[in-house]
Order: C-alpha cells, then structure tokens, then sequence
C-alpha cells in the first residue's frame, strides 16, 4: 500500500513539473511572436513609406528633367524650376486648379508641360501612367512645399505605435544627413520652415511628421528643430 501511495505521489510530481515545464514553453514562445509580430509591422510601415516616397521623388525629379526650362513666367521665383506649390494663386482662374489649402502631393503640377502658361499638367495623372496611391496605413496624404527654405514633401501621423516610430527612425537612417527628417510634435505643434509664416506647414500638435528634402536653401538652418534624434541639428 505504501508503495502505491509512493507510486501515486511520483507520479503527480511529473505531472506538476510537465505543467511548470508547458508554461515556461509557452511563455517563451508568445514573447518572440509578440516582437516578431511588431518587427513585421515595423518592416511593413517602412516598406509602404520607402515606395512611396520614392515614387514621389522620382517623378518631380523627372518634372524638372524634362522641363528644365520650367514656365518662363515663374523665372526668379523660389526654386525654379521646381513645382510651385498647388495652392499657388498663380493658378487662379484656372477651373481644375484645387482648393487653396490643398497643397497635397498628388495635386502638384509640372511647370513647362503643357508649356509657358498657367494651365500646367499634373504630375500624377492617368495619361501619363503615373498613378499616386493611398497614403500609407495610418498616415496622412504627403504634402508638398515650395518655398523660401527650399523643396520638400512630407506625411504625418498621429498615432503613438512603437512600430510606426521605429519604422520612420529606421528610415530616416536610409537618407543621408539633412536629406530627410522625424520630426517629433508629441510636446507641441512645431514650424516646419525657419520663417514660420502662418500659411507655412507646421507638424501638428500630438503627431510625428517625416519630411524629405529635394532642395535646400541657407534659410532652411531652423527648420531642424523637430528632429527627434538631433543628427541633423546641424543642417543644412
């Protein structure tokens, strides 16, 4: 009898260890899924943000490549010749020229083309097979600036996600120093040009903004203050 109670009591020792050893298992194996599952979010943002802004910078690029002569009228304005701003009054009077306030990358138009006159096309149109998707998951439309500090674009969120700040870091590493910025507005609303003019972007208060660089003026020296690593502090 003793023996089957010794045999019993053994026998719920291995049962309470297989238990202790199952939870260790799974604890071990939710915590890597849980990070894997976040670093594949973070792969994904940065990916869909990489595409895109690729795509934007290539055909601007190409804008003024292929104009770069631009619209005559617009010689001695900023940047020349870049894009002017969308929202332009350089545009007015003109039935398909968008809101005022609407200064959305895929509104942007390429001076030159269809040559010297107020009506340029848009560079993101379907007759030329340049179709500008979505922004990218929790992202807002990239918008785009043409003035006294230079040429950039940028898109904003504002969501707190730990794989969105990681992917927006992670990319910023991709571009050389000055190229491209985070800028960090979780404290505040922050200017996004050194003149900070009331019409001028500004990253909204509670967002993360990612802006890119095509063209950089001297001016442009405070428009760095939002860089949440400081490595451009310096710039430009």
């Amino acid at each position: 009898m003793n023996k089957n109670r010794l045999q019993r009591g053994s026998a719920l020792v291995y049962i309470l260890i297989a238990i202790a050893l199952l939870a260790a298992l799974t604890v071990t194996f939710m915590q890597p899924s849980s990070q894997q599952a976040t670093s594949q979010r973070s792969f994904e943002s940065f990916t869909a943000l990489k595409t895109q802004i690729d795509f934007i910078r290539s055909s601007i690029h190409e804008c003024v490549l292929v104009y770069p002569g631009g619209d005559s009228n617009l010689i001695g304005t900023a940047n020349f010749p870049f894009p002017i701003n969308p929202s332009s009054s350089f545009f007015d009077g003109f039935p398909d020229t968008p809101n005022a306030d609407n200064d959305e990358v895929r509104n942007a138009r390429c001076p030159g083309n269809p040559g010297n006159s107020q009506d340029h096309a848009d560079i993101f149109a379907a007759s030329f097979g340049k179709f500008l998707a979505p922004p990218p998951d929790l992202f807002e439309e990239f918008i785009y600036y043409n003035g006294a500090d230079g040429v950039f674009f940028y898109t904003q969120t504002d969501k707190t996600d730990a794989f969105l700040q990681t992917a927006m870091a992670k990319l910023d590493d991709e571009f050389s120093e000055c190229e491209a910025d985070v800028v960090d507005a979780s404290g505040g609303q922050v200017e996004m040009t050194s003149t900070a003019d009331a019409s001028d972007p500004k990253c909204p208060n509670n967002s993360t903004c990612f802006r890119v660089w095509m063209m950089i003026q001297p001016s442009a020296a405070g428009a760095y203050n939002g860089d949440t690593d400081t490595d451009e502090a310096s710039c430009p």
